[in-house]
């Protein structure tokens, strides 16, 4: 999976593209960033509520999902301050209206008890998602951001590893209702993408760059949980479709 560049590494890219990133005070930027940095926060609130959800479908694993939960929130507060340091106010209305369809399938799946699909969403294609978008990000992101995004997408990876365990474990129940889960969320993610594509290009994040590194992601943890090459294609041909 992909890692993080070290503190040296980061602060020396820093320096050698200093000229290339973006004007973070620009009436363009603070624009677009208003709605980039309202899908954040909005995101890890959702996150926050659907980890505290899943836990009525496994109360077993209820203490450890309040745990990431709990992260979630962290993180929020840490996507705030950077809207706040730029003195941007977030669109918040727009982020809701974004994750309006992924919300809806995560609770209908959770009406019908679906913890396949509950976690498919949340733990493996929102958090996917999310670490592609904050690694395409941190290179050029604002230095306050920078910092707060390089603590979020570590703990990002722990979410994901949670999921993946799950299914892992419980491989051989899992596979149909996985792949339709995967077939009605996954088309969601490629629009979401486009529908930002332009406000994440202000950032200077590139839709190809973005897709291409969600889907790393999404299929490495589909490695991970145990699925079979011919299955992991057939799943992501799902985003080529709906």
């Amino acid at each position: 999976m992909a890692t993080l560049a070290s503190p040296v590494e980061a602060s020396s890219h820093d320096a050698s593209n200093a000229s290339a990133l973006p004007d973070f005070h620009s009436e363009v930027y603070k624009d677009a960033y208003s709605r980039i940095n309202a899908i954040v926060i909005e995101g890890e609130q959702e996150a926050h509520d659907n980890y505290i959800s899943i836990g009525t479908l496994i109360p077993d694993q209820a203490e450890e999902l309040a745990r990431l939960a709990r992260m979630e929130l962290k993180h929020m507060k840490g996507f705030t301050a950077c809207a706040n340091n730029l003195g941007v106010t977030a669109d918040m209305s727009f982020a809701r209206d974004f994750f309006a369809p992924l919300r809806n399938n995560f609770q209908t799946a959770l009406a019908e008890g679906k913890v396949v699909t509950c976690l498919l969403i949340q733990a493996i294609l929102i958090e996917a998602f999310a670490i592609s978008a904050y690694h395409i990000y941190i290179p050029v992101a604002d230095p306050f951001a920078r910092k707060i995004t390089e603590g979020v997408v570590k703990d990002e990876y722990t979410h994901l590893n949670y999921g993946q365990e799950w299914l892992k474990a419980n491989l051989e129940s899992i596979r149909e209702e996985f792949e339709q889960a995967n077939r009605d969320n996954l088309p969601l993610v490629r629009t979401m993408l486009e529908q930002v594509a332009a406000d994440a290009a202000v950032l200077q994040m590139e839709k190809e760059d973005l897709m291409a590194d969600f889907l790393s992601s999404y299929q490495e943890a589909l490695i991970e949980i145990g699925f079979t090459g011919r299955e992991i294609a057939k799943f992501a041909a799902a985003a080529l479709v709906g």
